[in-house]
């Protein structure tokens, strides 16, 4: 089952569990808190647990709302084996901010160290519903889905023993158990948490920001980016759809007029994705949802008005501004089909993550469509 944290949290205990690290980088405006939080990342690496305390517990006296300090504190907490007191933090941290998916996902963790999964089991639920592409809480879930599997086999053999068909299939589980947990996965690297720049200074009229609440640096407003544009010639294989890494395609050498218009197609895509995050950034649902193709591929086999419902929910029922911000996307067309992978920064009140998406669209008349999501 994996962890998500912006260090590396020391889960090996769970046979089951490997770690994978995230960034809920957040970008202060003010010096002298910006490196607070790579010392306690340091301390943690280092088994320094108290002062690791010490230090997050000063940095959240001044900012006691911070996530990316509430959830050092959880990770903390987990280190020094006091679960309790970091199933307290993250669950504290999703009533408070409930659409960020990991504290859910790191409760889910927890849980299952206590082998409480169908506590686990809801906390991911909680976790995919929020970010429905969130590939992390969908394996976690099929972890915690197996364990119980497992626990009621063997309650089945309990009560009838000589079930061939239930010793079958609990032996069937075990090993899928024993074969996901062999060779736990060493946590990835996190990005630090760098220091960002003073801003500007803000004008007299401009209203200031809530003393406990982290100052992020805002974002510049997205411009059509120059795509990196791998062009798959006529007859070599279709760039995948799904949410998966482009494969490489070897392209033969085009002529001009055929360049040109892949270069135009890929111009297309980059402006489609350009428009949709800033629809995103501006609430406005209806350019938002006019971004996806009628046959658009929604998460867990949702309807498309339920898929609607919940995003119109969760962008333009939002309190607060929100801000979506791109890399440079790289960008492969192949004929009618497209895939544009970039980071994507999401901003709102209290909340600042960052994530590698990658979107399949189709060109439906003189408009690009997203027909496939997929966040990492």
């Amino acid at each position: 089952m994996t962890s998500t944290s912006p260090l590396q949290p020391r889960f090996q205990q769970f046979k089951t569990l490997r770690a994978l690290a995230i960034g809920l980088a957040i970008g202060f405006a003010a010096p002298s808190f910006a490196d607070n939080l790579p010392e306690v990342q340091r301390l943690i690496k280092q088994g320094q647990y108290p002062q690791a305390m010490e230090k997050v517990d000063a940095y959240l006296s001044s900012r006691p709302k911070d996530a990316q300090g509430r959830f050092l504190k959880g990770l903390i907490f987990t280190e020094m084996n006091k679960p309790a007191d970091a199933i307290a933090v993250f669950t504290k941290l999703s009533e408070d901010y409930p659409e960020l998916p990991e504290p859910y996902n790191n409760l889910a963790v927890l849980y299952a160290q206590q082998k409480q999964y169908d506590k686990a089991r809801t906390a991911l639920e909680m976790a995919i519903r929020t970010h429905p592409s969130y590939a992390i809480a969908y394996e976690n879930l099929g972890d915690v889905y197996a364990k119980l599997a497992s626990q009621a086999y063997d309650k089945a053999l309990q009560l009838d023993n000589s079930n061939a068909t239930t010793q079958n299939k609990l032996a069937l589980i075990r090993d899928l158990i024993t074969t996901s947990g062999k060779g736990n996965v060493k946590p990835t690297p996190a990005p630090a948490v760098a220091a960002a720049p003073a801003p500007a200074p803000v004008a007299p009229a401009a209203a200031p920001a809530a003393p406990s609440a982290p100052v992020a640096a805002k974002p510049a407003t997205p411009v059509a980016p120059s795509a990196t544009v791998v062009a798959a010639t006529t007859g070599a294989a279709a760039a995948p759809t799904t949410g998966t890494k482009p494969a490489s395609v070897a392209a033969a050498p085009a002529p001009a007029a055929e360049k040109a218009s892949l270069n135009a197609a890929s111009d297309d895509v980059a402006k489609a994705v350009v428009a949709w995050a800033d629809a995103w950034s501006r609430k406005d649902m209806k350019a938002y949802l006019g971004a996806y193709a009628n046959d658009f591929d929604t998460p867990k086999g949702m309807s498309r008005k339920a898929w609607e419902q919940e995003r119109e929910k969760r962008i333009a029922g939002k309190g607060g501004k929100i801000s979506v911000s791109i890399d440079t996307p790289q960008i492969v067309v192949n004929g009618d089909n497209a895939t544009a992978k970039f980071r994507q920064r999401y901003q709102a009140r209290g909340m600042d993550s960052t994530t590698t998406k990658t979107l399949a669209l189709v060109r439906s008349g003189s408009k690009w469509l997203i027909k496939d999501e997929d966040a990492r």
